[in-house]
Parts: C-alpha cells; sequence; structure tokens
C-alpha cells in the first residue's frame, strides 16, 4: 500500500511517499502551488505514477488541539482531493511538524537558508511517517490482544 503524505500551505504542497510495505516515507517533491484544478491535476499525476491508495494530510491545529481557520481551508481542499481522485485521504496533526523539520534539517548539516520547498518535503514526510508508525504501533497493539 503506497500512501501519499501532504503538508498543505498556500504557496506550496510538500509531497512525501511511503515505500510499498508502507514502513518508511521519503520526501518526493514540493509542489508550488497555482490554483486548485493545477494542484489536483499535479496530485492526479503523483498518485497514477506511484500506484497511490491512500493520501495523508497534515490538519493543523491549535496547541490546545482546537481547530483554527487554516483547519477549515484544509478540510475543503481534502474534500475537493477526495472527490477528484477517489481515495481516502486522512487528516493528520501536523501540529510542529514545520519546526520537527527545521531540527532535522539542521542535525544533517542543512542550512537555515535552505528554500522553503525542502522543509515543506520534510514536514510532509514527518507528517506521513507520523501516521505510518501510529498505524503500525496500533496493528501491534490489536494482534497482541488476540
Amino acid at each position: 500500500m503506497r500512501r501519499l503524505g501532504l503538508d498543505l500551505g498556500d504557496k506550496r504542497i510538500g509531497i512525501a511517499i511511503s515505500d510499498e510495505l508502507g514502513i518508511t516515507a521519503q520526501g518526493l517533491q514540493t509542489l508550488v502551488r497555482r490554483n486548485l484544478q493545477t494542484d489536483m491535476a499535479a496530485l492526479q499525476g503523483l498518485i497514477d505514477t506511484h500506484g497511490v491508495t491512500e493520501i495523508v494530510i497534515g490538519m493543523p491545529r491549535n496547541m490546545d488541539g482546537s481547530y483554527g481557520e487554516r483547519a477549515a481551508v484544509t478540510e475543503q481542499f481534502m474534500e475537493a482531493l477526495e472527490a477528484a481522485c477517489q481515495l481516502p485521504c486522512i487528516p493528520w496533526d501536523e501540529r510542529l511538524t514545520s519546526r520537527q523539520a527545521d531540527r532535522v534539517l539542521r542535525a544533517a548539516g542543512q542550512h537555515r537558508r535552505q528554500p522553503k520547498s525542502v522543509r515543506d518535503r520534510m514536514a510532509a514526510q514527518l507528517i506521513l511517517q507520523s501516521y505510518m508508525d501510529y498505524q503500525r504501533i496500533r496493528a501491534d497493539r490489536a494482534r497482541s490482544e488476540l
């Protein structure tokens, strides 16, 4: 099962993809946003090329867990993407992923002045990896309870 991870922004969409076993996420690319139709077509191309079966979208939340204005925009995009590609789109908490992406890039020796596109792609990778790790832990617990 291949999954696509998205970090949705006003100007860019960071994109990550899972391996075929759904164990690891890798940054794939950063899409510069144009308009909804163009964004959907570009994502559909990636979905078709990589055989994606599920999409995980970073859902912005406030630190207290509530949803703000950005969450409503993300929800609308997610609904449009689900309708366009006919695949399940799963919202996933993205709190602090941009900061975490900065830390990971710094630890890897990347200069702070890296293009924002690199950070967006890394944030998408972290969102997708977090979701897959959670799903794996959940499945392991379910098996151990049998």
